[in-house]
């Protein structure tokens, strides 16, 4: 029975989330040829290449896609075991971004969690965009944030699959009128794409009748029956009426939602506050 060195391990996690040999490199401070050693020597001791290696960017095979979620688990309880075995808790702050249309659905949990498991750190939320949650996140603005996985972009750690839907007020008939006046967040986000698409495909005729960045607009606009909103299924109030295919709305894809991290450092502060960010399965996070 064979055991992996936990460097391998991070090393690979590292290629995983840059989708880069030469990134991944850099951060965990060895060259290239080092780092391209230690993948061969990792896919020598299971038998089955964990890497497409493509250009521009890296993809996992199918054994690579397995091994990364158990190489996330090892690496989190062996980060866990050196906190309680050291007898020592970590302090300082942490820098969390998260998209505000996630914020009121999967924020306060968050928070609650750490704050009971980790009083002594201080937590600073960062509100962005997922575009601009990735510029904080490299420009190390940030430590760690929540986003929308965008295609063709290397993945971050998988945390969950977010349902888009369509959210109206049950007072009024908006819905029916034509065309259908949408509320939706700013341009650069995928949902107001993905809901433009989706009526546009099943024949519905629609105008931007309200955008904004704050989900808190969104739902005031849906409220008072101005226009549908279109947003993730844990933003939306039991206030509101959720629309399907029975309504003439056609059904919206699936947002996988990442966690990333700055490539610059890893502080136990983090470890601890991803720690609080649980998978669909129940297992933690690791970075």
């Amino acid at each position: 029975m064979w055991q992996i060195d936990p460097e391998l391990l991070r090393t690979f996690v590292t290629i995983a989330e840059t989708g880069s040999f030469q990134r991944a490199a850099k951060r965990v401070h060895r060259t290239q040829s080092a780092v391209s050693m230690q993948i061969n020597r990792l896919e020598e001791m299971i038998g089955h290449p964990v890497f497409v290696r493509e250009r521009p960017a890296v993809s996992l095979t199918p054994k690579g896609v397995e091994l990364l979620s158990y190489a996330h688990r090892i690496l989190a309880l062996q980060d866990e075991a050196w906190g309680v075995l050291s007898d020592t808790k970590p302090t300082g702050e942490v820098r969390f971004g998260i998209p505000d249309d996630y914020a009121a659905g999967i924020l306060p949990q968050i928070l609650e969690q750490f704050a009971e498991n980790q009083p002594q750190i201080v937590v600073e939320v960062q509100c962005e965009t997922t575009p601009r949650l990735i510029e904080m996140v490299d420009m190390g603005e940030v430590d760690l944030a929540l986003i929308s996985r965008i295609p063709g972009r290397p993945a971050g750690q998988f945390v969950k699959r977010e349902r888009l839907v369509w959210a109206t007020s049950p007072r009024h008939a908006t819905h029916l009128k034509n065309p259908v006046p949408l509320a939706v967040f700013q341009e650069e986000c995928f949902a107001r794409q993905y809901a433009i698409n989706a009526l546009l495909q099943a024949g519905r005729q629609t105008r931007i009748a309200f955008s904004s960045p704050h989900l808190a607009a969104l739902l005031s606009v849906a409220h008072s029956g101005l226009a549908i909103a279109a947003m993730p299924r844990s933003s939306v109030p039991k206030t509101l009426r959720i629309l399907g295919v029975r309504d003439g709305f056609p059904e919206l894809p699936d947002i996988d939602l990442d966690l990333i991290h700055s490539p610059n450092q890893r502080t136990e502060a983090m470890i601890a506050l991803a720690a609080c960010i649980w998978l669909e399965d129940g297992a933690e996070v690791g970075i």
